[in-house]
């Protein structure tokens, strides 16, 4: 049952994620429900969304197909477990997920997060070394400015220091690439930047370095979100992979964010027209409703596993909730409202719309930088000497306040909102926007 009360009558006991904890006790913002565009909070306010929850709810709040298909699969088998045993609602989403995925992925296992997913997608990397008879094969390549989750691979494979530095020496074996955040040739781009596919070039010298032989795997996002929307420049992700494929290392794209729909095609290897070895999803895949993560890999990949007697396990992972039968359910009827209501095809028709309004925001005051592709966005502002990150922060809660939800990090705001998005929501999200912009000292 539903809180029965607007306000909790003590915020002590919860240690909130990615959150200044003593600054929102002192000021709570709280949502009590959420249609839509539009989340309620407790004082009866109307908040446009506009980043999608927490780059999730692709589909919008309280869709009645994915709500109906929760309350259904609750009642009818609320829990099967995965190991030795199954469920035809799991094997169904597989196929689904595979329906629309880049070609040659074939295979799909289920984790309970992004988180999860990248964990598992280098775990397997490096297992896969290992059954081919290649097992020197075990340092990851990551990315500067990266985001792979908060687990202990992932945020070794990641390249935010906040995220790195109080937790110890991180996992052995990593090296990271270059970022592609390059303002002084590709400020204010509209779309992929032009300059920049050299960068890819790194990876070479990582290799000379280390050896091709002792690398399983190379990790990034198609589009890096959480560090503030840095987009691959043109030819960037095409060069990775022809030198990961020279070399022998696997390529995983991490399109936690950028799976369905977010830039126009169900996943950002489509949208780039590059294919990795493996891809690590969650968030849209049940538009947030239910925790739930996938790992997709390539047949090569699955099937280097598949040997020995047949009754023996063939990889010794998995989690307890892996392909949860209700979140199962969550993540079919996520992938018919998305067919339904053509939502990866209306991304791509909304995102000139999208992208002129957003740049609209070039000259504002403090504004440094804008990047956008599909339907996600960044606007960069210039830091206050001495007090990074508090102009941002500053900016989201007038944002709030003013009715909008947007998100920062650092000094950066993003925005990626649900694709059921008018043009109407578009321009009152960028005009309070700007609105805020110009009261910010």
């Amino acid at each position: 049952m539903a809180l029965d009360r607007k306000t909790p009558n003590d915020l002590n006991a919860f240690w909130m994620p990615f959150t200044a904890n003593r600054q929102f006790k002192k000021s709570p913002r709280m949502f009590v429900a959420a249609k839509d565009m539009h989340y309620t909070t407790s004082d009866g306010r109307q908040v446009l969304d506009g980043t999608a929850g927490l780059w999730c709810c692709n589909a919008g709040h309280c869709r009645p197909k994915i709500t109906e298909a929760i309350q259904k699969q609750a009642a009818e088998l609320d829990y099967a477990p995965a190991f030795q045993m199954g469920h035809p609602i799991a094997f169904e989403l597989a196929n689904r997920l595979i329906d629309i995925a880049p070609e040659g992925m074939e295979h799909v296992f289920y984790t309970n997060s992004g988180s999860e997913s990248v964990e598992t997608a280098l775990k397997l990397a490096i297992a896969y070394h290992r059954a081919r008879g290649d097992g020197a094969r075990t340092r990851l390549i990551g990315r500067e400015r990266g985001y792979h989750g908060v687990n202990f691979g992932g945020i070794s494979v990641g390249g935010i220091v906040t995220n790195r530095k109080v937790f110890g020496p991180m996992l052995a074996g990593v090296d990271h690439l270059p970022h592609t955040h390059l303002p002084a040739q590709n400020a204010f781009s509209k779309g992929q930047p032009e300059h920049g596919a050299h960068l890819a070039d790194d990876l070479e010298r990582i290799v000379a370095l280390h050896g091709a032989e002792t690398i399983a795997a190379v990790i990034v996002e198609p589009m890096a979100g959480s560090t503030g929307v840095l987009l691959p420049p043109k030819g960037y992700l095409q060069k990775l992979r022809e030198i990961t494929k020279k070399h022998g290392i696997l390529l995983i794209f991490d399109e936690v964010i950028t799976g369905f729909g977010r830039l126009g095609s169900a996943f950002a290897g489509q949208h780039y027209g590059v294919t990795p070895d493996l891809m690590t999803t969650a968030k849209g895949l049940t538009n947030g409703v239910i925790p739930m993560g996938a790992v997709m890999c390539t047949k090569d990949v699955h099937d280097a596993f598949m040997n020995g007697p047949e009754h023996m396990i063939e990889l010794f992972h998995g989690y307890t909730y892996s392909g949860n039968p209700i979140a199962s359910a969550a993540g079919i009827a996520t992938l018919d409202t998305y067919r339904e209501e053509g939502l990866f095809e209306r991304a791509a028709e909304m995102a000139p719309y999208w992208q002129e309004a957003l740049h609209s925001l070039k000259g504002t005051r403090h504004v440094i930088d804008i990047r956008n592709e599909g339907l996600i966005g960044a606007v960069e502002l210039e830091p206050i000497a001495g007090e990074p990150t508090k102009r941002a922060f500053s900016a989201f809660l007038k944002a709030y306040e003013k009715g909008i939800l947007i998100r920062t990090t650092g000094d950066i705001i993003a925005m990626s909102p649900p694709l059921i998005i008018e043009k109407e929501h578009i321009d009152q999200l960028i005009g309070t926007l700007k609105e805020v912009l110009d009261t910010l000292d």
